[in-house]
């Protein structure tokens, strides 16, 4: 309930601030796990990643955020879960895949940091260790009042070649992931 009335005002909010508009929706599954990754500009990147979409997106985001009076209660409420920055959290992991085993979606931005350029490791993951559908997803544009922006959705990434072996080709599914945002973000300007 409150996710659907944050998002319903969200889209209005973006709609008639940012002009935002929304490419390629077809393309994420209308059921089972789902894997977002998009690229990180901002700080409103997780909103505009699913202002547009039907489904709940839950997102990773970093432990300090869920100390703020209120603001914390709001995100875990909005299917946000807390992850400690610089290191490895188990608890984060077990959340992570969980929510992707019960065929939910789950947002998660590759460069780790906003601007970051190269793309982590715990996308592609989670992406194999779950068998999610991975869609690339480009934020174009820049967040300036009634300036045209862009959240365009690719077609899903094929790690078909890299299930057998999961752990050794991270990095080459890593670069996949990557090379379709930007190529979403470069054909999308």
């Amino acid at each position: 309930m409150l996710y659907s009335f944050c998002r319903s005002l969200l889209r209005l909010f973006y709609r008639f601030v940012f002009r935002l508009q929304a490419v390629g929706v077809e393309h994420i599954p209308k059921e089972g796990p789902v894997l977002l990754c998009a690229n990180h500009i901002s700080v409103l990147d997780p909103p505009t990643l699913g202002v547009f979409l039907e489904r709940r997106i839950h997102f990773m985001a970093k432990a300090e955020l869920f100390k703020i009076p209120l603001f914390g209660q709001l995100i875990r409420g909005l299917g946000a879960f807390p992850v400690k920055r610089g290191g490895v959290s188990k608890e984060s992991i077990r959340t992570a895949l969980g929510i992707l085993k019960e065929g939910k979606v789950m947002g998660i931005f590759p460069e780790g940091t906003r601007g970051g350029g190269m793309g982590k490791k715990g996308a592609a993951s989670f992406a194999l260790r779950s068998g999610a559908a991975v869609i690339p997803a480009a934020i174009c544009g820049e967040y300036k009042w009634f300036r045209r922006m862009k959240i365009v959705y690719g077609p899903p990434v094929d790690l078909s070649e890299f299930q057998d072996n999961p752990s050794a080709s991270l990095e080459q599914a890593t670069d996949k992931i990557m090379k379709d945002i930007n190529e979403l973000i470069r054909t999308h300007r």
